[in-house]
């Protein structure tokens, strides 16, 4: 039909196409449509909204936030662990390291350091030497007794943190460290599974300047050995005179989904060292390393989609994970008149919780082959 009326058109002359053009100039504009009216509310609605808004005004007025997403929570409840203890009156650290004090003799403490303290002062918030006098006050020691930090933790790593009664106890701990008799194992959550699954890593560490617009200092590797040009076999390299030698065993506990529970023993006790070691050697950080994750800039660590997902968080959110390393155990050698003094430590909650999350399981809760 449309093809029949097209074909039985006829021809414009002139005269009717001047006449269609200026009527088409000429004529007024069409009406405007009229907006449309918005249908009215419904008893119903109005009175949901009323409800809702009732609520929240109660809300508001007894101080309780709005419900929070989940995705909120996961945030807070990460904040919430970086901020426990760090700005606290001294008294109160005090008694919380009294409180969960994990082993005492008469020459050595051993505390279960909490996340976020230092424990020298180093100008950030309450630290741990000073509040040893009030410390030493609630444990009633004698007036000659000092309390002395040795072996100490770096300000975001858990666990066993050894003090020292008296001098001859801080002595007789050097000369053990000093020769390598103090066995300390750190449990550590990391971003990757280190290929292979044990082993020990026996690279020197150095500080290293990092320019850019982002100027800071890191500890890195310093390695004794290259690959030849051909890619087959090493070569010997002169040691950095700055370098200092950093070995550490560690072997995998659990894997999955990209992560892994790592069990270390440090056999000598360098900045860092553990960190470097995962982050730079087997390139698997430390979940919640900021520092390490990328090396040429300061920057909130990068998650694989996956790990975010079991973790609840957003890539934006990734800045509030603290760094799961944690101070596991602690084995002082005997003497003829003490037996040997092992010390475990519990787990924090945000690590436990973060074991959960990513399904990794304890060796002595895995089932029997």
């Amino acid at each position: 039909v449309t093809i029949m009326l097209i074909n039985n058109l006829q021809p414009m002359t002139s005269d009717s196409a001047h006449v269609l053009w200026r009527t088409l100039t000429t004529a007024p504009p069409l009406p405007s449509p009229e907006p449309e009216e918005k249908a009215p509310l419904r008893a119903i609605d109005l009175a949901k909204k009323i409800r809702q808004e009732k609520r929240e005004e109660e809300r508001t007025t007894k101080g309780i936030k709005p419900t929070a997403t989940p995705l909120q929570k996961r945030v807070s409840e990460l904040k919430q662990f970086t901020q426990q203890l760090q700005n606290v009156h001294p008294n109160v650290l005090a008694k919380h390291l009294h409180k969960t004090m994990l082993f005492q003799n008469r020459d050595v403490i051993v505390l279960n350091k909490p996340y976020g303290v230092s424990v020298k002062d180093h100008g950030g918030g309450t630290c741990i030497t000073a509040v040893l006098p009030i410390l030493a006050k609630m444990m009633d020691l004698k007036v000659d007794s000092e309390l002395q930090p040795c072996l100490g933790l770096e300000k975001e790593v858990t666990g066993t943190l050894l003090l020292a009664r008296n001098q001859e106890a801080v002595d007789n701990i050097v000369y053990l460290h000093r020769h390598n008799q103090i066995q300390r194992k750190y449990w550590a959550i990391t971003v990757g599974v280190p290929v292979p699954s044990e082993g020990v890593i026996d690279i020197p560490l150095i500080e290293r300047e990092i320019a850019g617009t982002q100027h800071h200092f890191k500890m890195g590797l310093s390695p004794m050995f290259r690959l030849n040009e051909t890619g087959e076999g090493v070569s010997r390299i002169r040691a950095h005179r700055q370098a200092e030698s950093a070995v550490t065993k560690y072997r995998v506990l659990d894997s999955r989904a990209g992560c892994s529970l790592v069990e270390l023993e440090p056999l000598t006790g360098l900045k860092h060292q553990i960190r470097v070691h995962l982050a730079c050697a087997l390139g698997c950080p430390i979940l919640g390393d900021h520092k390490y994750s990328s090396w040429t800039k300061l920057a909130p660590q990068k998650l694989p989609e996956n790990v975010l997902g079991k973790l609840g968080l957003e890539k934006s959110k990734t800045r509030n994970l603290t760094l799961h390393l944690h101070a596991r155990q602690m084995v002082l050698p005997g003497t003829t008149s003490q037996p040997e003094i092992r010390v475990s430590c519990p787990m924090p909650k945000y690590f436990t919780k973060a074991l959960q999350r990513l399904n990794l399981i304890f060796p002595d809760e895995k089932e029997p082959n």
